[in-house]
């Protein structure tokens, strides 16, 4: 049974996606998709650039994959300032942000990703940092114990997450610009793709970039590594032209079909429709009767049948949609089922 670290479609970050540092663009310009989102950073950031300012905090949420690394980096490109990189389970006590904190300069970026992980202790410290730009540090203990404010350089904390409702009301209200990042459509998946292949030096043919854009989950990190496997495939069983007939013969081999699903994601709506009558069912049960934890389904597999609009979601649990049953092979009952009120 394959774990979420072993799906090819899994959107987290995996050692390989941190190899080509080429395809991740450092200009807003040639950053492909999230028009909304360029559109109020670059505002933002020519505002901050013609004042003579840092740019505000800034949060970003939305699956994994879609670029909340990528633009943190290129917001700091764009202000032309450093950027110190971590991660919310990284920074485990109020000492080690201290330590980050009073080694940035005036305009520097902190980027934490996974910021909804955060410890309260180290929360309680970011937020006179964030707000008034100071560190209150205590020396001593007991009755000597003495507190001291350090004053810091105003800096720009940028900060990434997958779960907004996690990230605590007072942290939230601390960021400027919230910004969310949504699945990318397919004319922007296949740009993602050429641009990708180019980076390569691999001869991709126009049905290619479509087969595997499409596959790709509307996820660029997915339509990555999915171009990095048909490449080898190219290599290994064809000329090394990657052309539609080559990607649909490498990804069926993946088990990736024409939407990128792979066995956990139908696995998920087998059971839905099999096993329960398409619901509703509660996530628990469905997870019990895959064997996955309940998590492992809610962040990693499906957000994208969701967006698919596969699965249904309720307080009730999850039902199978006839979009689902039509993708399986699968009759869809006469009546659709009754929902609970």
């Amino acid at each position: 049974m394959s774990t979420p670290e072993e799906r090819l479609v899994d959107q987290k970050s995996k050692p390989e996606d941190s190899l080509d540092h080429a395809l991740r663009p450092r200009k807003l310009e040639d950053f492909i998709g999230q028009e909304r989102v360029k559109e109020n950073l670059a505002i933002l950031i020519a505002a901050a650039q013609q004042r003579g300012e840092p740019v505000d905090h800034i949060l970003f949420y939305g699956p994994p994959g879609l670029g909340k690394t990528t633009l943190a980096y290129i917001v700091a490109n764009e202000m032309g300032v450093n950027i110190k990189v971590s991660a919310g389970p990284a920074i485990e006590r109020p000492g080690d942000l201290a330590a980050i904190l009073t080694n940035l300069r005036a305009g520097d970026i902190m980027f934490i990703d996974e910021v909804h992980r955060l410890g309260r202790s180290v929360e309680e410290v970011l937020y006179p940092a964030m707000e008034d730009f100071a560190l209150d540090i205590v020396i001593g203990k007991g009755p000597s114990a003495r507190s001291i404010r350090l004053k810091l350089p105003h800096f720009t904390v940028v900060g990434a997450t997958t779960r907004l409702a996690l990230v605590t009301a007072p942290l939230r209200a601390r960021f400027g610009a919230v910004y969310h990042l949504d699945f990318y459509d397919l004319d922007s998946m296949k740009a993602i793709v050429e641009r990708a292949a180019g980076v390569f030096q691999v001869e991709i043919q126009p049905g290619g970039v479509e087969e595997i854009a499409g596959r790709g989950r509307g996820t660029p990190r997915v339509a990555l590594r999915l171009l990095r496997r048909v490449r080898d495939y190219a290599q290994v069983r064809g000329d090394g032209v990657i052309t539609r007939e080559i990607s649909m013969q490498a990804l069926d081999l993946l088990n990736v079909d024409s939407l990128g699903l792979d066995e956990m994601d139908r696995r998920v709506l087998e059971t839905v429709i099999k096993k329960y009558n398409g619901g509703p069912v509660g996530l628990n049960t469905i997870a019990a009767s895959i064997s996955e934890e309940s998590d492992t389904i809610m962040d990693v597999v499906e957000p994208y049948l969701l967006q698919l609009g596969f699965l249904e979601r309720s307080s009730q649990g999850r039902t199978a949609t006839r979009l689902a049953y039509e993708h399986l092979g699968v009759t869809p009952p006469e009546k659709d089922q009754p929902k609970l009120f």
